[in-house]
C-alpha cells in the first residue's frame, strides 16, 4: 500500500539563502533553518521543501550541482544537514529536497572527465555530437536564450544544454549514468529525508537531433515519447522507500497529469505551470483572475477522482502574489489564500507568503541579483528608457520573492545582524513573524487557522470538488463534499465590488468556518461582494 500521508499535509517551501542567517555572513544557512523549526511547527505545517543546498558554483542559484552528495559551504556542512533532518523529525515535520537530475554543473567530476576526450568513459554521461564552431548539430534554443549547444574545439564536438552552458544535460539513455543517479537517490533517502521535488523532470528525454520545430520551441525536450522508461525506473526507487514525490513537469497537460499522479503513476503530484495567467501592458502585467480560475478548474476537474494536485500561489521563481494578484492588502492575501488552499490537493506555502510580504520596491538594477532579470533589463535598454526597462524587467522578477525572511522589527528583520545578500523589504516593520504571531487577526494566524481547518474537515481533505458559476469573471465558487458533509468556498478574486446571484442549492443555513469579512452563516442568493471578500461555509441539508 502506497504511503498517502501527503494528501493530508501542508508543505512549506524554504529558499535557504534567504531564510535565516546563523553565522552572520548575510546568507541564510542550515543551522538557521534548524533554529526556526519551532516557528514552523507553530504555524502547523507538515513538511518542508528545501531548495538546493548542494555543492554548486551557483551559476543558476544552486540548480547547477557539482557534487550531489555534498553541501555548499554557504549553507553549512553535511552534519548540519543531518541535524536538520533529525530536528524536523523530532517536531514531526518531514523534509523533502530538490532532485536535479536533468543536468549537472560543468564543474561536476563527471563532466570534467567527459570533456577530456571522445573515448573517456564519462563522455556518454552527456550528449556530445559532431559539430563545427559555426554549425551546431541543430537550431534548437535553450530556455536561457541562445543555442542549446556549446562547441568544444579540442574534440570538434558540441555538448547539449537546455539551460545555461554551465549546465550540461545528462544522457538518460546511458544505463550506467542512470544507476549512478539511482544510487545517489537511495543515499539521500537512507539519510532519512522523506522525498523529493523533481526539478525539470519532464525534460530528461530528448527527441532525435533531426527533429524539426514547428510551433513550440521546447517541444524537442518537453515530455518526449520514451520518458516513461526512465520515470518507471525512478518510481521503482521511490516505491522502495515509500517516499513523497512532486514533479516540476512542464509540458505534461492536465489530461496527462492524471496518468503521472494516479495510484500507479510515476509521482505523487506535479506542479502545473499555467495558472499565473498574465494580463496588462508591459511592465504592468498582473495575474488575470478569470484566467487563473479557468486553469485551476481545468486541472482540478481533469485530475479528479484519482490524480492529485500540488497547490501553490508563490515560489522562488515568482513575484509575490499579494502584489501581482492582490491589491497589497492583508485582506486580499486572505482571500487568495482561501481560494487555493481548499482545492483538492496538497497546499504549499512559500516562505513569507504567510506574512503578506510584498514585491520589493526596486529603484535601480544595481539592487537586483537575478541574472535573468539583469540580462532582460540590458536587452530592453537597447530600445527603452532606463525607467521603462527597469519597470518591465522587474514586473515579474524572481528577486521579489527572494528577499530575506522577515522575523521581527530589528534591523535586517532578524534574518541577520549584517547586510544581507539581498535587501530586506521595507514592509518588515509591520509584516514580520513576531508581530503577526501575536496578532489574532494577522495573515500568519489566518494561515494557521486554514491549516487546522483543512485537517479537521473531511470534505476539505479527500472530498470531491464541484465548481459553481464557472463562467463568472470574478467569483471563484466551489463545493467540497465528503459523504454528507458539504463545504462551500466563495471568493471574490478581484478588487471590484461584485453583485452576484448564487445558486439556491448553496444558499442554505450552515456554519461559517472561515472568512476575512463579516461572518455570515448563510450565503444569500443575491449578494454584493466587496473587493477580495471570501467565505468558507459548511452548509446543512
Amino acid at each position: 500500500m502506497h504511503n498517502t500521508w501527503f494528501k493530508e499535509a501542508v508543505g512549506y517551501q524554504i529558499y535557504p539563502r534567504s531564510f535565516q542567517d546563523s553565522n552572520q555572513d548575510g546568507i541564510g544557512d542550515l543551522p538557521g533553518i534548524i533554529r526556526r523549526i519551532p516557528e514552523l511547527k507553530a504555524l502547523g505545517i507538515d513538511f518542508i521543501w528545501l531548495n538546493p543546498v548542494y555543492a554548486s558554483p551557483n551559476v543558476d542559484n544552486g540548480y547547477d550541482i557539482s557534487d550531489f552528495r555534498a553541501i555548499h559551504p554557504d549553507f553549512g556542512t553535511m552534519a548540519d544537514m543531518e541535524e536538520l533532518i533529525a530536528t524536523a523529525h523530532r517536531y514531526n515535520i518531514k523534509l523533502i529536497m530538490d532532485l536535479v537530475v536533468n543536468h549537472t554543473s560543468d564543474q561536476h567530476p563527471w563532466f570534467q572527465e567527459a570533456q577530456k576526450s571522445k573515448d573517456n568513459p564519462y563522455r556518454e554521461f552527456y550528449h556530445w555530437v559532431d559539430a563545427t564552431k559555426d554549425t551546431p548539430p541543430n537550431d534548437w534554443q535553450s530556455f536561457f536564450g541562445g543555442s542549446t549547444w556549446t562547441y568544444q574545439e579540442k574534440t570538434q564536438q558540441a555538448y547539449f544544454h537546455i539551460f545555461a552552458k554551465e549546465q550540461p544535460d545528462l544522457n538518460w539513455k546511458n544505463e550506467t549514468m542512470r544507476h549512478e543517479i539511482y544510487d545517489m537517490i537511495r543515499w539521500w533517502l537512507d539519510k532519512g529525508i522523506d522525498g523529493f521535488r523533481l526539478d525539470a523532470i519532464s525534460h530528461i528525454q530528448k527527441e532525435d537531433w533531426s527533429f524539426t520545430i514547428t510551433d513550440n520551441p521546447w517541444a524537442p525536450f518537453m515530455n518526449v515519447k520514451g520518458i516513461d522508461v526512465y520515470m518507471t525506473e525512478l518510481k521503482e526507487v521511490f516505491d522502495d522507500y515509500q517516499c513523497m514525490t512532486v514533479g516540476e513537469a512542464s509540458g505534461v497537460s492536465s489530461k496527462k497529469a492524471k496518468e503521472w499522479t494516479d495510484d500507479t503513476g510515476y509521482l505523487d503530484m506535479i506542479f502545473e505551470l499555467e495558472h499565473m495567467v498574465r494580463k496588462g501592458k508591459k511592465g504592468e502585467e498582473r495575474v488575470d483572475p478569470f484566467g487563473f480560475k479557468q486553469v485551476m478548474m481545468r486541472w482540478q476537474e481533469d485530475l479528479q477522482p484519482i490524480g492529485w494536485n500540488a497547490l501553490y500561489l508563490e515560489n522562488h521563481d515568482l513575484p509575490r502574489s499579494i502584489s501581482i494578484f492582490g491589491d497589497g492588502s492583508i485582506h486580499s492575501a486572505k482571500a487568495l489564500a482561501m481560494g487555493y488552499f481548499f482545492l483538492r490537493g496538497t497546499p504549499f506555502i512559500y516562505q513569507g507568503q504567510e506574512l503578506g510580504i510584498e514585491n520589493y520596491p526596486f529603484t535601480s538594477i544595481d539592487q537586483v541579483n537575478g541574472q535573468d532579470t539583469i540580462a532582460f533589463y540590458q536587452r530592453l535598454r537597447q530600445t527603452e528608457s532606463k525607467d521603462e526597462a527597469l519597470k518591465q524587467a522587474l514586473n515579474f522578477s524572481r528577486d521579489h520573492s527572494r528577499t530575506p525572511m522577515q522575523w521581527d522589527e530589528t534591523k535586517y528583520s532578524g534574518f541577520s545582524t549584517v547586510t544581507p545578500w539581498l535587501a530586506v523589504n521595507p514592509d518588515y516593520k509591520e509584516r514580520n513573524q513576531q508581530n503577526e504571531a501575536n496578532d489574532p487577526s494577522s495573515l500568519w494566524n489566518f494561515y494557521r487557522q486554514m491549516i487546522a481547518l483543512r485537517k479537521q474537515e473531511p470534505a476539505l481533505l479527500g472530498g470531491e470538488i464541484r465548481f459553481l458559476l464557472p463562467e463568472h469573471p470574478a467569483l471563484f465558487v466551489y463545493l467540497r463534499q465528503a459523504n454528507t458533509q458539504q463545504v462551500i468556498v466563495c471568493v471574490n478574486l478581484t478588487d471590484q465590488f461584485i453583485d452576484a446571484k448564487l445558486p439556491a442549492s448553496i444558499c442554505k443555513k450552515g456554519k461559517c468556518l472561515l472568512t476575512n469579512q463579516t461572518r455570515y452563516d448563510q450565503l444569500q442568493q443575491k449578494m454584493t461582494f466587496a473587493p477580495f471578500d471570501g467565505y468558507v461555509i459548511q452548509i446543512s441539508d
